[in-house]
């Protein structure tokens, strides 16, 4: 099937560029950078749109059908992901173009077969260009093990941020670093460490299936690209709390909802036994959004972090997890029991500095009055 089909064939007619095919959509993104111009999407009814800025902007073109929908999407596509997309409606696929990688995410809806496409450049970006909030990130180098969980919402730059984090340590350490994700987005280089990564469904069958072969394959670091089931959960929270660096992400908005989240997904019979693991393996998380900057160009990140110090792991092993906010407004010195910060009061900080403008902030923040006092401060 997917031979009847071209990434260079210009099958979408615009109204000012002629015609284009996929593979020119894709260098759209190459031509105003990946950090400004994040996803393509293309769905039956309308015109394809990117998302630019965090906002989606449609192309001034034909109304996408069914048979250009699959003249697009399906070049992308390899028989066996068209397979598996027409047995389970649904599959996620990765591409390379040039310096970019391209995550996909195909899906049958209910106007026919939809698309969207997120590009990731394959240059780790440096951590220092991340904007953490504070200098977490020159103690996680220095860890030997623990979690570090990196949340938000999707498109929220997680995955660059823990690329960041990976990208630092294989150029400093030699780490043997096993990576599984779902699917790879950003290549490692071969540098100083020795880094192998293993896309679930190539490589792989599922993230538990790899943590457990994990185990016997020597690691340092272990990226788990998404917490995403108990036995995955359980086998993170394990390889923690045995010797290993640990990074993963979850689809959360912060620090408190990371940790229930993790803990709704076991039975009640169950969660005490996983504050426990939570307490003792976490070392950090890091919540984060990415918001408009104030003079349109780009986005900036705005961070939540918590320090799983000993005050914190006795809340988490406890059970008190509302009570972790308090630490995070208090414990914010610069010293290596303290560094956490609230997402208001990063926020409220990036208003001061001139990134962000005062509104776009307070749409942004988890607790408007914890943002009007960091505002007085």
């Amino acid at each position: 099937m997917a031979q009847e089909y071209s990434v260079n064939q210009k099958v979408y007619a615009t109204d000012t560029m002629g015609k284009l095919s996929i593979a020119d959509m894709l260098d759209y993104f190459r031509q105003q950078g990946a950090l400004r111009v994040s996803d393509l999407h293309i769905k039956i009814g309308t015109q394809p749109a990117y998302r630019i800025d965090g906002n989606l902007v449609k192309l001034k073109g034909v109304v996408i059908d069914e048979n250009l929908a699959k003249a697009l999407i399906y070049p992308l596509l390899t028989e066996e992901k068209l397979a598996k997309l027409d047995a389970e409606y649904s599959v996620d696929s990765s591409y390379k173009v040039g310096r970019l990688q391209f995550r996909i995410n195909v899906f049958k809806e209910n106007d026919g077969v939809s698309a969207a496409i997120r590009a990731l450049s394959l240059d780790v970006p440096q951590v220092e260009e991340i904007g953490f909030a504070n200098n977490v990130w020159e103690d996680i180098i220095e860890r030997k093990q623990g979690l570090v969980l990196v949340t938000g919402i999707t498109g929220a730059g997680k995955s660059t941020t823990i690329a960041s984090l990976i990208g630092r340590l294989t150029e400093k350490y030699a780490y043997r670093v096993l990576s599984i994700e779902d699917p790879i987005e950003y290549i490692y280089e071969q540098k100083y460490s020795m880094v192998s990564q293993r896309e679930v469904g190539r490589d792989v069958h599922s993230f538990s299936h790899g943590l457990r072969e994990a185990m016997r394959e020597d690691p340092d670091i272990i990226f788990v690209g998404e917490m995403r089931d108990p036995e995955t959960i359980t086998m993170t929270l394990m390889a923690a709390e045995t010797g290993h660096l640990v990074f993963s992400t979850l689809h959360t908005r912060d620090v408190v909802g990371s940790i229930t989240r993790i803990l709704d997904y076991f039975p009640p019979e169950r969660q005490r036994e996983v504050c426990n693991q939570m307490s003792l393996g976490l070392k950090y998380i890091i919540s984060q959004k990415l918001v408009p900057r104030k003079d349109g160009q780009g986005r900036v990140v705005a961070m939540e972090i918590l320090n799983n110090n000993y005050a914190s792991a006795n809340l988490i092993r406890t059970g008190k997890i509302e009570q972790l906010y308090s630490q995070l407004q208090t414990r914010t010195k610069d010293k290596p029991d303290e560094n956490m910060i609230t997402m208001e009061s990063h926020l409220a900080r990036l208003v001061k500095e001139d990134k962000v403008d005062l509104l776009e902030a307070k749409r942004w923040v988890n607790h408007i009055g914890s943002f009007i006092d960091a505002m007085k401060r």
